[in-house]
């Protein structure tokens, strides 16, 4: 009877997950379905009307996106901006949360309590002051200026995972390791970024898609010639209210791009996100 109960109460729980994942994807297949359909089409009705008219399907507007020189570069200008945000933050966040977490240096505590602090400080806070000085060093409006901000607000937190997910490593197996005569790179290139790399691969994707759908710095520090796919759309918006034909697949290649990353990289996130919550 008992096994009966539970394989009810399991029964009852993935039919309720599927029909929140159905939920979930309706305004996603909604999307993709718009963006396959033309202007006119749209107009006359919803993208449900797809499922009687199947006619209304093409891929003409994505041709049309392709041959869109403004689209077409803030693609680019989004992968230019992400990709090395995401690198830089990687590679310094884990250097200085081992060097937090394992080596002994003056200041070592104080420094990381200035790190922690940093987290509580809004990104809106720190736009006008840095667009001035970038201004005066020529980065304002420039992909680098870009990445700089996001490199800059994004360590903070960055640094903070690393360093508590390395500091929970057996102490033990690091002085096995500096006892055999590894150095301190060598142990931590062949023993801690191994060991961590669940935490690095959630590291990666927070901030990965973070800086991709980013809007707001880009709108600020970016110029017409380095905006990313976020400004671009909006501006197409802007401009011109009922262009769906370019809005609906621009949408779409900027949202599949990130839920791509992220399955590519599901396993290794949901390690990361788990490490730590059992003993």
């Amino acid at each position: 009877m008992n096994a009966v109960r539970r394989g009810l109460g399991n029964g009852v729980v993935q039919a309720f997950l599927v029909v929140v994942g159905l939920v979930w994807m309706t305004p996603l297949a909604g999307l993709f379905l718009s963006s396959l359909r033309s202007a006119e089409d749209t107009a006359k009705g919803g993208w449900w009307t797809v499922f009687s008219s199947p006619g209304q399907l093409s891929f003409d507007n994505y041709s049309s996106l392709l041959q869109n020189a403004g689209i077409t570069q803030a693609f680019w200008n989004t992968v230019l901006i992400s990709v090395p945000t995401t690198v830089l933050v990687v590679v310094i966040a884990a250097l200085a949360g081992y060097a937090f977490a394992w080596l002994d240096f003056p200041g070592r505590e104080a420094i990381f309590l200035v790190v922690v602090a940093l987290l509580v400080v809004p990104v809106q806070i720190g736009l006008l002051p840095v667009a001035k000085l970038f201004g005066q060093l020529g980065l304002f409006g420039t992909i680098p200026g870009v990445v700089l901000f996001h490199v800059a607000y994004g360590l903070p937190f960055a640094v903070f995972l690393l360093r508590n997910y390395f500091a929970e490593m057996p102490k033990e197996m690091l002085e096995a390791a500096r006892m055999d005569g590894g150095s301190e790179w060598r142990i931590f290139t062949r023993l801690v970024l191994p060991v961590g790399r669940p935490a690095i691969a959630s590291l990666a994707i927070f901030q990965f898609l973070w800086v991709w759908n980013d809007m707001l710095v880009a709108l600020l520090f970016a110029d017409s010639s380095s905006q990313p796919l976020t400004v671009e759309l909006q501006s197409q918006i802007r401009q011109f209210g009922s262009n769906i034909d370019v809005l609906a697949p621009g949408a779409f290649v900027s949202l599949v791009v990130p839920v791509v990353v992220f399955f590519a990289f599901q396993r290794h996130f949901v390690q990361g996100v788990m490490a730590g919550s059992v003993k």
